[in-house]
C-alpha cells in the first residue's frame, strides 16, 4: 500500500463531523480507513501508468520550512521562443494537510514540460499554524520568487497560469480575484495570464459552510472561522465583480456542491466582465474529486485535452 497516497487522500477528506459515543467514533475511523484504502489502490494504479519524470529543482521562496516549491523546466519550447510559459500548481488537503510531494500527481511533471511549459508545484504553510490569508500570501510569494528567477529558469514572466486543486483551487481563485495578495508580493493581476481552479467547492465560503457536506464542516470551521465578514473576505465569488485575473478555466466533476459553487463563481466572473470557461467531467464523490487531480496530464483523460486546448489559447501557442 502506498502510504503517501493514503495520507494525501486522508487529508482531502477533512475531519468528519463530531459523532457521539465511542462506538460511533470507532465506526467513523473504520469508514475513513476503508475509503482511504480503496482510493489508495486506485490512485496507485493510475500513477503506475504515468511516465517517469526527472526530480524537480527545489527552491525556497520564504524563511519557513513549508515555503518551498519544486520546479520542472520545459523540455521543449515553441519555435522562435527562448523562454517557456509557466504553470504554478497549488495542492489541496483541506487547508490543513497535503504537500507538493503527495498531491501534485505524477502526470503533471511529465506532461506539461513535454508540452513546452515550465511547471512549479508549491508547498505553503498549513492551518492551524497559519491562516488561510497567509496561505494566499504564500501563493503570491511563490509566484514572485519564480518571476524573480525568470531568466535563470527559462520562464516567460509574461505568460503565467495559476492552477490548484480542492483547497488549492480556492486559494488560486482567491489570489485571482482579490488583488491584495499579489500586491503584497509586489505583483498585480497583469502578472497572471489566467487561473485554473480544479474541483473546488469553497468559492463562496459562507454558502458552503451552510449547505455543504456535513463531514466537511469541521474542516471549514477550522479554516474560515465563524466571523461572517471574514468568510466573505475569503470568498472568491464575492470578489469576482472585477477587477480579476484576465481569464479562468473552472473544472469540476459531478459533485453537487462543487458543481453549484463553480457555476455561481462563473456567473460572478462573467458579470464582472472576466472571460471564463467551465469544464464538467464524469466522476462522483471523493473518488472523482481525487481522480481529476491525480490523472490531469494523462493524454487519455478528457480534462487533460480541455486544459491543453485552453493553455494554447491563453498562452498564444
Amino acid at each position: 500500500m502506498n502510504n503517501r497516497i493514503m495520507l494525501a487522500f486522508a487529508g482531502s477528506l477533512g475531519a468528519l463531523a463530531m459523532l457521539s459515543g465511542a462506538a460511533a467514533e470507532a465506526q467513523a475511523g473504520s469508514f475513513r480507513e476503508r475509503i482511504a484504502q480503496r482510493f489508495a489502490q486506485r490512485a496507485a494504479a493510475a500513477d503506475a501508468k504515468a511516465p517517469a519524470s526527472a526530480a524537480g529543482q527545489t527552491i525556497a521562496y520564504g524563511s519557513d520550512a513549508a515555503q518551498v516549491l519544486d520546479f520542472w523546466p520545459a523540455t521543449s519550447t515553441a519555435r522562435g521562443k527562448t523562454a517557456a510559459p509557466l504553470i504554478v500548481f497549488v495542492h489541496g488537503g483541506g487547508w490543513q494537510r497535503g504537500s507538493k510531494d503527495n498531491a501534485t500527481g505524477r502526470w503533471k511533471p511529465a506532461h506539461y514540460p513535454a508540452e513546452g511549459y515550465a511547471l512549479a508545484s508549491i508547498d505553503y504553510r498549513l492551518v492551524p499554524q497559519a491562516t488561510v490569508e497567509q496561505q494566499a500570501a504564500d501563493v503570491a510569494a511563490a509566484l514572485k520568487a519564480l518571476i524573480n528567477r525568470a531568466d535563470s529558469l527559462g520562464i516567460d514572466r509574461h505568460r503565467i497560469v495559476l492552477m490548484g486543486h480542492s483547497a488549492g483551487a480556492h486559494l488560486v481563485a482567491l489570489v485571482g480575484t482579490d488583488e491584495q495578495y499579489l500586491r503584497g508580493a509586489g505583483l498585480t493581476f497583469a502578472d497572471l495570464t489566467g487561473v485554473i481552479p480544479i474541483d473546488g467547492a469553497a468559492y463562496d465560503v459562507a454558502a458552503q459552510m451552510r449547505d455543504g457536506p456535513r463531514i466537511m464542516q469541521q474542516t471549514y470551521g477550522q479554516a474560515f472561522g465563524t466571523d461572517p465578514a471574514r468568510q466573505r473576505a475569503l470568498s472568491p465569488t464575492v470578489h469576482a465583480g472585477a477587477p480579476n485575473a484576465a481569464q479562468f478555466l473552472l473544472l469540476h466533476v459531478q459533485r453537487p456542491d462543487g458543481m453549484s459553487q463553480a457555476d455561481e463563481f462563473a456567473q460572478a466572473l462573467r458579470a464582472g466582465g472576466t472571460r471564463v470557461e467551465v469544464g464538467s467531467f464524469p466522476g462522483t464523490g471523493l473518488t472523482g474529486h481525487m481522480e481529476i487531480n491525480r490523472r490531469l496530464g494523462d493524454p487519455d483523460y478528457a480534462p487533460t485535452r480541455t486544459v491543453d486546448d485552453w493553455l494554447k489559447r491563453a498562452f498564444g501557442k
